[in-house]
């Protein structure tokens, strides 16, 4: 049980050194973030489009 204790406690600790991003560097990472996602997920749907036709000219 002391081990479980001692865990928790240098974990808090350790917490407590962490530098947290702020609210402005957060909201702009979720930006980055989705923006990302929509473009990739643009080009893979082209890609997918594109080989669909191409299976179906060839068949």
């Amino acid at each position: 049980m002391g081990k479980i204790v001692q865990f928790i406690k240098e974990s808090y600790a350790e917490l407590r050194k962490v530098i947290w991003p702020s609210r402005d560097d957060v909201v702009s990472s979720v930006k980055v973030v989705i923006v990302s996602t929509v473009i990739i997920a643009v080009v893979l749907g082209l890609v997918d489009v594109l080989l669909l036709l191409g299976v179906q000219a060839i068949f």
